[in-house]
């Protein structure tokens, strides 16, 4: 509860002061400290400002000051006791509540990208968030708790950020959360081993004036390196203290939290508030600035004026139209506009570049005197593979390779462990089938809800593979490599290298990959790579593709599932050349792409990350995937009352009646089993057109032949058009309604999938699926209709319903053109 809700005779008691330097170093002069009991005497007339009662002196505060100080009413007090009080609450107990209730400290993680700062907040929560060795991995804000030493931590783990300016969406969330959220600590994850570069943050954290604890992360990497580091005198330089960590290695964490206690409680002698010099004449124009922010009163106290002020000085767009372009500031904007000029005049530079060099000048100081590089020259390990993986010659062809190895390997891998999964769904069929009684239960259990689900688990395998290889590519720092070796195919599709990385994601899942085009700071790269990226086949696409060519193309299965992914990249350079000509036109924005040094993945996090994915396949098979077999079995099984179209059971009662003559006018046995034989094949074409026609009376086969017309010319009959409409919900639904309707047309209902779709017949007794039908269905299930998820992933990425709807449309009309022209040439040809 804040201060600024007691209303008037209330009392509490104050739990923290949130805010920065001045302000909060001014109301704790004032006596606002913890556990001190504050009453509220009277508001103004127009509630602000208000009349407070602490240590028997009265003081008045604007309400956006009483907003930032913490408090514990007596009603707050009686539902934190953990046994119920029945008599009256003390000041005793309600300052001891409030005690216990300040042992709650929030924390924001804030660095660099690929400054190991997703792994610290995996160590400390527990969580399984995944770690990537690129920038960009965390692209929103993760939340956990963590206990230690009797202190409750709240932990924000913020995306990874080179600054705290507004030029891409992740640095303008960071600073946003700073300051709207005032965390109790914010602590600086930096990579030592570049710290150079990562200090360019802390300065604006600096700037800020928040409460910072410096945790010097991957420090055995620095250490491997022969370098001589001061950070303690560092720290002193800066004002606030730095712990050597090694998060991958849960070593220094401890130390960690024991400072932000420190820090927390005030109980750190160390700390004092640094002010980076900018020199004469911008040191003027912030004090002027801080000033006039001061008598104004429009500027609120959660952010420091110091900070606001040097942004404003760097034309920083958000602020500038937060603070300054409203009428009320209009003098404001005006004196900003005034000393702006006044500098840029005298220094003939823009006011934004000598203050990043002010910046780094004070970086360079403070680092000459604490930190001093090995005298021996050594060849970093990165520099030698990256001789290799990167050559203009080899590089390309060695990704290529990469590539190929990874789809080559999810089948080759995979097949074991798949197999034994299908015997496992068919064992269990089979079990079921012989102990429960014919109904529509064991209907439902067997041909709906094992066979669905079955039809999709026993993939598993192959997407867990195909997740190890993309986790390793990550975690090792080839993926940033990789979006630099196609960095110059990019920019012929009129996209930057860094759009790789959001592709290759997708080919894991769509969802994250699209939230990944969070780092691309221009908005028309940033829109084309969400429009383009379902065609990055996900791993839901994968068990389609592994049916199919398992089932028809054994011997060729990897390189037919390579050349499906590059088509599916095929397709994104041509339709972003095409969206590049005629829908974002605007001029390319040069940009800087970080190759992190390679690290070698440990096989824990590879295997976490891999076996996460594979448990979110498994609740999308114990839910959607389940729920839709259930839904699809009920179409596909009602209504009962079929009205044939021949009289069945009439030809059928016929064809016995003719077999039993003819047995007993035969007495020669050859003849009795050719008859036999004969008979049999009769009478299963008789129950297999009970079956189609039942099928095409079914609710599903309505909707199948309703449909049929539009996909025919594709060479699809209703059923693989029912299938494909199913995918709209997920794309492993696909398989799932398959398992349903192809398990009824088998003559034995315990083959597996595999089996019946290789012998599933039209009504003329043809083949349904053929070589030419295989490739046009394949790549209709590539380039069609994004699931359901990445249609409002791309609404709320790209802000509007409009893109949203045009890729559904867009992605669907190419996937019939496409699907249309391979049946029709194929046919013409084969």
């Amino acid at each position: 509860m804040k201060l600024s809700d007691l209303q008037t005779g209330e009392s509490a008691v104050i739990v923290k002061v949130k805010g920065h330097g001045a302000f909060r170093k001014r109301i704790l002069e004032m006596g606002f400290v913890k556990g001190k009991k504050v009453t509220v005497i009277k508001n103004a007339p127009f509630k602000d400002p208000i009349e407070y009662e602490i240590m028997d002196y009265k003081i008045s505060l604007r309400r956006s000051e009483a907003n930032l100080v913490e408090i514990v009413t007596k009603e707050d007090a009686q539902q934190i006791q953990e046994t119920p009080f029945f008599g009256t609450i003390s000041d005793k107990i309600l300052q001891e509540t409030a005690l216990e209730k300040r042992k709650s400290i929030n924390i924001a993680l804030v660095g660099n990208p690929n400054c190991g700062k997703t792994t610290l907040f995996n160590y400390v929560s527990g969580s399984k968030e995944h770690v990537g060795n690129y920038s960009g991995v965390t692209v929103e804000s993760k939340k956990a708790n963590f206990t230690h030493k009797g202190y409750k931590f709240n932990i924000v783990d913020l995306p990874g950020t080179y600054s705290a300016s507004a030029y891409s969406p992740e640095e303008l969330y960071v600073r946003k959360h700073i300051i709207e959220e005032l965390p109790d600590i914010v602590v600086n994850v930096l990579d030592t081993s570049n710290i150079e570069r990562n200090l360019f943050l802390t300065t604006q954290l600096i700037d800020m004036d928040v409460r910072i604890v410096g945790a010097l992360n991957m420090f055995d990497e620095f250490e491997k390196k022969g370098d001589k580091f001061e950070y303690e005198k560092l720290g002193e330089m800066l004002g606030f203290n730095f712990v050597p960590t090694i998060s991958s290695k849960n070593k220094g964490l401890d130390k960690l939290f024991d400072k932000i206690i420190d820090v927390y409680e005030d109980t750190n002698h160390n700390k004092r508030h640094v002010r980076i010099n900018y020199g004469r004449t911008i040191e003027g124009a912030i004090e002027k600035l801080s000033q006039e922010f001061q008598l104004s009163g429009n500027i609120p106290n959660n952010i420091s004026h110091r900070f606001l002020a040097i942004k404003l000085l760097e034309r920083d767009k958000e602020l500038y139209g937060k603070y300054l372009n409203q009428p009320i500031n209009s003098h404001l904007k005006e004196i900003t506009e005034k000393v702006i000029k006044d500098i840029e005049e005298e220094y003939n530079d823009t006011s934004e570049t000598i203050i990043t060099d002010a910046k780094y000048g004070f970086i360079a100081g403070a680092l000459k005197e604490t930190y001093q590089e090995s005298s021996k020259t050594r060849v970093r390990r990165s520099e030698l593979i990256d001789a290799f993986l990167t050559h203009k010659l080899w590089g390309f062809p060695i990704f290529l390779f990469f590539m190929w190895l990874m789809f080559q390997s999810t089948f080759t891998l995979g097949q074991y462990p798949m197999n034994w999964i299908e015997l496992g769904v068919e064992s269990l069929m089979n079990l079921l089938n012989g102990i429960m009684p014919d109904g529509s239960f064991k209907s439902l259990l067997v041909d709906g809800v094992i066979s669905g689900m079955g039809g999709v688990v026993v993939f598993l395998p192959n997407i867990l593979i195909l997740f190890f290889f993309i986790s390793f590519m990550e975690d090792s720092g080839y993926m940033s490599r990789a979006a630099f070796i196609m960095d110059k195919l990019m920019h012929k599709m009129g996209l930057h290298g860094k759009s790789f990385i959001p592709l290759i994601m997708g080919f894991g899942c769509n969802v994250p990959a699209i939230m990944a085009t969070r780092t691309i700071e221009d908005k028309s790269n940033r829109l084309i790579t969400i429009l383009i990226n379902p065609f990055m086949s996900c791993s839901a696409r994968l068990p389609v593709y592994i049916l199919f060519l398992a089932a028809f193309f054994p011997e060729h299965s990897g390189t037919l599932l390579f050349a499906i992914y590059g088509l599916g990249i095929l397709l994104a350079i041509i339709m972003a050349n095409i969206f590049r000509r005629f829908l974002f036109r605007e001029k390319d924005v040069p940009f800087v792409m970080e190759l992190p040094p390679y690290r070698m993945p440990t096989l824990k996090s590879t295997i976490k990350h891999m076996w996460n994915k594979g448990g979110q396949y498994l609740k999308k098979v114990g839910s959607i995937i389940m729920v839709a077999s259930i839904i699809i079995w009920f179409l596909h099984n009602y209504p009962k009352d079929v009205v044939f179209s021949e009289d069945f059971e009439a030809q059928k009662t016929e064809l016995n009646n003719h077999f039993e003559k003819e047995v007993n006018y035969n007495e020669q046995e050859s003849d009795i089993n050719s008859f036999t034989l004969e008979h049999s094949k009769q009478v299963n074409e008789i129950n297999k057109r009970i079956t189609l026609e039942r099928q095409a009376h079914s609710y599903i086969g309505r909707i199948g032949k309703f449909i049929e017309p539009t996909i025919r010319p594709l060479g699809f009959d209703w059923k693989i058009g029912v299938s494909i409409l199913s995918g709209v919900a997920a794309k492993e639904v696909v398989i799932s309604t398959m398992a349903v309707i192809y398990q009824a047309d088998a003559d034995d209902e315990t083959n597996s999938l595999t089996t019946n779709i290789k012998n599933a017949e039209n009504a003329d007794g043809s083949k349904t699926f053929t070589p030419i039908v295989i490739f046009s269905f394949l790549v209709f299930i590539l380039i069609y209709f994004p699931c359901i998820g990445v249609i409002a992933t791309i609404k709320r990425e790209s802000g509007s319903w409009k893109w949203a709807i045009f890729t559904v449309v867009y992605t669907t009309g190419l996937a019939w053109l496409m699907s249309f022209a391979v049946y029709q040439i194929g046919s013409l040809i084969l």
